[in-house]
């Protein structure tokens, strides 16, 4: 059987005094944090696209990677080539999950027949790998954004026949999802925006894309699927303004479109800071809301204004990350993908390792000092305190919405001043952090 990765042993744990590079220092998968194992917790996910599917080009410069299990062409017999070479990495990383794009998996086709027929004979060699493995899919998604067809967009498209050409990719997509027992199937609308509003008729899009959402969900619980379904915001590029701008518009086009109920968010650190927003931010706003779904764990450079889906390697990230995800008990069925490449200097197959336990390592430093920092109650203490005054009297009231504008008017009559403010401490705070860290 060919090995493509012949230099590289099984990823182990090692403990923070290792010096061995291709092992974990800190993502032990047994460890238990909060009652889960890191494994259980994180759910960790390997991204076939970026992993498997980049090639380094960039605007200015042609391809640099070196994967010699490819040949680059887009034949069946390279896609699943390339199927086994993924599977062997994934296995010797130790990551449970993987997720894909269907064109990431299988070439396009010369029709829409044509290109089913392909998917499906890759998806025999997938679920061949699955069973082999015991690695599952996390999720599924179609490409609605790389063909031509879709330069206007897929579900917003203004020509009709694209949008029917669109629900049919996903239909198929979805059954292959199903088909290997994928546990979510994310929506993200690549080009679902616009460049110039001259041209565009806002109220049919977003009308059009939900009723687009509305009939995946209604065909996927057809045919036996049971997974969550996703909605991933991302604020622009390649659109100036994309309709799923962050998690806020996400949301509010979910209710508007009677879809809160059937969608949840997997929200990315680098499309929450494109949008001006933290990912602590995105991740608490959807969570609030219980609409926290799954992530992609990335990051990009604060310096360059756009997706550059860096691996993450910020503890601070990934701790903020962590307190709100232990705060929810995990994301089961979703999980943490790495949808993250290797620089394009960074161009040998090994590099691929390198960036994924760099990435696995920063969770689970982060989940261990989320549970510390929480076990400790030091945050929550302080935020308790500091909202008390909602704890009773006239505070309590206002929560309960049992007073109205003239209650608090004699309210405020009758006792003359407010109550003296409090520091919000937020120094502080940032320093016992610290501590943790």
């Amino acid at each position: 059987m060919t090995e493509f990765f012949p230099d590289v042993p099984i990823i182990r744990y090692e403990g923070a005094a290792s010096r061995n590079p291709l092992a974990f220092k800190h993502y032990n998968p047994d460890e238990v944090i909060e009652g889960q194992t890191l494994k259980d917790l994180l759910r960790f996910s390997v991204c076939y696209w970026h992993t498997f599917r980049g090639t380094g080009s960039d605007p200015f410069g042609a391809a640099t990677l070196q994967r010699p299990w490819d040949d680059g062409s887009d034949s069946l017999e390279n896609a699943v080539k390339r199927v086994r070479a993924a599977f062997e990495f994934i296995t010797k990383l130790g990551a449970p999950f993987y997720c894909f794009h269907d064109r990431d998996v299988s070439p396009e086709g010369a029709t829409l027949k044509e290109s089913n027929r392909l998917l499906g004979e890759v998806a025999k060699a997938l679920k061949e790998e699955q069973q082999k493995t015991g690695v599952r899919l996390l999720w599924g998604t179609a490409n609605l954004f790389s063909h031509p067809r879709y330069m206007h967009g897929a579900a917003t498209s203004c020509n009709a026949d694209v949008f029917a050409y669109a629900a049919a990719q996903v239909k198929k997509a979805i059954e292959v999802t199903h088909a290997l027992g994928g546990v979510n199937y994310v929506f993200w609308g690549g080009r679902e925006g616009y460049m110039n509003l001259y041209n565009t008729n806002m109220k049919r899009e977003l009308d059009h894309l939900a009723r687009f959402m509305h009939m995946a969900v209604d065909h996927a619980r057809a045919i036996g699927f049971k997974g969550q379904f996703l909605f991933e915001p991302k604020p622009k590029e390649p659109t100036k303004h994309q309709y799923d701008f962050d998690a806020a518009a996400c949301l509010n086009f979910l209710r508007a479109n009677g879809l809160i109920d059937k969608v949840k968010l997997n929200l990315e650190t680098n499309h929450a800071t494109l949008a001006g927003h933290t990912m602590m931010h995105e991740l608490e706003y959807a969570r609030i809301q219980g609409a926290l779904g799954s992530i992609d764990a990335n990051t990009g450079d604060l310096l360059l204004g756009w997706d550059t889906d860096q691996f993450p390697t910020d503890i601070y990230l990934t701790t903020q990350c962590m307190l709100v995800i232990l705060e929810q008990k995990g994301l089961a069925p979703g999980g943490v993908n790495f949808d993250a490449k290797v620089r394009r200097e960074s161009f040998e197959p090994i590099d691929l390792f390198h960036a994924h336990i760099g990435g696995m390592d920063a969770f689970a430093r982060g989940a261990k000092i989320a549970a510390a920092i929480r076990k400790d109650n030091v945050l929550a203490d302080f935020v308790k305190k500091r909202y008390r005054s909602y704890d009773e009297g006239i505070g309590r009231r206002i929560e309960e919405g049992s007073v109205s504008f003239a209650d608090l008017e004699k309210y405020m009559l009758e006792k003359g001043a407010c109550a003296p403010n409090e520091s919000g401490r937020q120094e502080m705070l940032e320093n016992i952090v610290n501590q943790y860290l």
